[in-house]
């Protein structure tokens, strides 16, 4: 397999794509092991191994983009050893591609609804603008899950005058993937920061009047609220809402990276962010203002 993803790397494929045909080979590479008592060789490359495991796939329940997208990295590794000579051409197998469901397109805000929402959090009651504007903003900016930004610490956000970016911790053994923040970001987050009580790195970063960290709950409320305000009924609005709008944008100015959305987004896998990719006849979602825009300055 080194070669073969040595060959990708020497075509000038991104990194994060490397990295996804070398998960789905181990993919594919774990269940021939497990099933076969000799080890993988390129001949093995067959029509009815591959038909064993589009079935093994079909039967653990995965969708059929995933299943479409590995059995296409087998399809290219088989026309590299092709190409190379290290492969016949008549002995490599084919099998079709699965049916797939054209899914709906997620909804993001307008550039419109976004500036709406934006000033309903910038002009929030009770000395509360602050919190929710630099909190508005991280989640069109970062693409955040809620539950993300309800377990954000101090000490996972990073910012300095010309860089900065957030740390999102990830499940036990995982690695945190870190999100840049631009400038708009940056700004947001230093005047909420610079009002805010309490600088121990451990505590929330996100606080209720109460000063305690907000739960998931109140940040919805508080989205619903804003969107009230603001009066966008076009879409409901939610945090999820948010963080379609960041995908959206991001793909917007980075056409075909879903690769690399997938990591900002914190998915293992391409297929939950492809729907994103899907063309529309819709206005275009708000793309002015995220990392793939404005970073690192």
């Amino acid at each position: 397999m080194a070669p073969f993803l040595a060959s990708l790397a020497a075509n000038g494929l991104a990194p994060a794509t490397l990295r996804g045909y070398r998960y789905d080979l181990r993919h594919f590479l774990a269940w021939y092991d497990a099933f076969h008592d000799c080890p993988f060789a390129l001949e093995a490359l067959t029509e009815p191994v591959l038909s064993a495991y589009r079935q093994h796939m079909i039967a653990a329940d995965h969708r059929p983009a995933t299943i479409n997208r590995r059995l296409e990295a087998l399809n290219c590794l088989g026309r590299w050893a092709c190409g190379t000579g290290a492969l016949n051409a008549a002995t490599l197998g084919h099998v079709p591609p699965m049916r797939t469901v054209r899914d709906r397109r997620p909804d993001g805000l307008t550039d419109r609804e976004v500036q709406a929402l934006l000033r309903a959090a910038g002009t929030s009651s009770h000395g509360l603008a602050p919190r929710n504007y630099a909190m508005v903003q991280l989640m069109l900016q970062a693409g955040l899950r809620v539950g993300e930004l309800a377990a954000l610490r101090l000490s996972d956000v990073t910012v300095n005058d010309r860089s900065g970016s957030i740390r999102v911790p990830r499940d036990t053994g995982l690695k945190a993937r870190e999100i840049p923040l631009n400038a708009i970001g940056r700004r947001a987050l230093s005047q909420y920061l610079a009002d805010r009580k309490g600088s121990a790195q451990n505590s929330a970063l996100f606080l209720s009047t109460r000063e305690t960290a907000m739960p998931v709950r109140t940040i919805q409320g508080v989205i619903a609220s804003l969107s009230r305000r603001a009066r966008l009924k076009r879409i409901p609005v939610t945090a999820n809402t948010l963080r379609h709008t960041f995908a959206l944008g991001y793909l917007h100015d980075n056409p075909g990276q879903v690769v690399e959305l997938a990591e900002l987004l914190g998915h293992e896998s391409r297929d939950m962010v492809s729907l994103y990719a899907r063309a529309s006849g819709d206005e275009p979602a708000a793309h002015s203002e995220h990392p793939s825009r404005n970073a690192p300055g």
